[in-house]
């Protein structure tokens, strides 16, 4: 398995405009707003989207692009600051899904970083990870895609490392701590909250944002080590990386109707009124794409059944039902097909 390159994508890039993040921090912010009374509709003017698409189990996919515009628009109206802390002190190892299980089930601290690192773009994490070995131990590397834009960059990694330092402490026990925590921006004005956040020294205006770990903590087991189960996780985690091709508009927003309405079992005809064209141009504008409504309509709905098998406690028949269908023999049938494997064997 090889970690991220880091390489940083220029603002010309192609690759900021691809459909393949996941929107946990948009729909952390919507919820955030939702609880202070502040109205957010107009932080997704010009998008096809609005807060109640953030508010679903089901959350659709961001380009870079989409998602920075919307946390820009999010930060200018919310009152107060450190906001990003505020996201990352209310995850836990939980709010990390399968690769929160993925990490519970390696052998060590060690190769559950690795994972940790490799697998973050399926939590929606908008910046690009590395590791590095440094003096006495090892350190997690955070590169933004904008490090011009300082405000961004300092709300995604206040998120990022308050939540993984939560994540880290549901590994280890509360008494983990890292090293140092080390930023390549200015101190902002509420910096004393940083310190309270990560219990270790914080420094500002360095050449890279990085957290520093200590050896000592690489070699601790992993509460829930299974060799078995770890494989099925992690079969389950490359299922969801998203691809390094582009996703065209017209897929990523058929993917967030189908997600919104999955236990309807909606039909091409129901998706294309919504998009106000006819099931003709729907379905040309599809091919185009290279796909079809049949193929991504399986796609969702396996993916949701697995996620559901594997994180949720429901039955069968429930989850068959949260992905449209009213008979469970059926939706054995149809997960046998996608996957190979039964529902109940997944499960095991």
């Amino acid at each position: 398995m090889q970690e991220p390159d880091g390489a940083v994508l220029d603002s010309g890039d192609a690759r900021l405009n691809v459909a393949n993040i996941k929107s946990t921090i948009v729909a952390g912010l919507v919820a955030l707003a939702r609880e202070r009374g502040i109205a957010s509709e107009s932080w997704f003017a010009g998008l096809r989207l609005g807060p109640a698409q953030f508010s679903v189990e089901g959350l659709p996919y961001l380009s870079y692009r989409q998602a920075a515009q919307v946390i820009r628009r999010a930060l200018r109206s919310l009152p107060g600051h450190g906001h990003g802390l505020t996201l990352g002190e209310r995850q836990d190892i939980g709010s990390f899904g399968l690769l929160g299980l993925a990490m519970l089930t390696a052998p060590d601290f060690d190769r559950a970083l690795r994972l940790g690192v490799h697998y973050a773009p399926i939590t929606g994490a908008m910046v690009q990870l590395a590791l590095e070995d440094v003096r006495g131990g090892i350190a997690v590397i955070a590169r933004t895609r904008d490090s011009a834009d300082r405000e961004l960059e300092a709300f995604l990694c206040e998120e990022l490392f308050v939540s993984s330092l939560h994540l880290c402490r549901g590994l280890l026990g509360p008494g983990f701590r890292p090293r140092c925590v080390e930023l390549a921006y200015p101190a902002p004005t509420y910096a004393d909250d940083y310190i309270a956040a990560f219990d270790c020294e914080v420094a500002f205006g360095c050449d890279r944002n990085r957290v520093l770990i200590d050896a000592a903590w690489l070699t601790s087991p992993m509460p829930a080590h299974n060799p078995v189960s770890a494989q099925q996780v992690l079969a389950l985690c490359d299922a969801q990386m998203p691809g390094d091709s582009a996703t065209s508009e017209i897929v990523a927003i058929v993917e967030r109707l189908l997600l919104s309405r999955l236990a309807d079992n909606p039909r091409l005809v129901d998706i294309a009124a919504d998009l106000h064209m006819t099931e003709r141009t729907l379905r040309r504008q599809l091919q185009a794409a290279q796909t079809s409504f049949t193929a991504l309509h399986d796609r969702i709905r396996s993916e949701s059944a697995r996620r559901l098998l594997v994180e949720s406690r429901l039955g069968i028949a429930q989850i068959g039902l949260a992905v449209g269908f009213r008979d469970a023999r059926e939706f054995r049938r149809a997960f046998k097909r996608w996957s190979g494997v039964t529902p109940h064997s997944l499960r095991a």
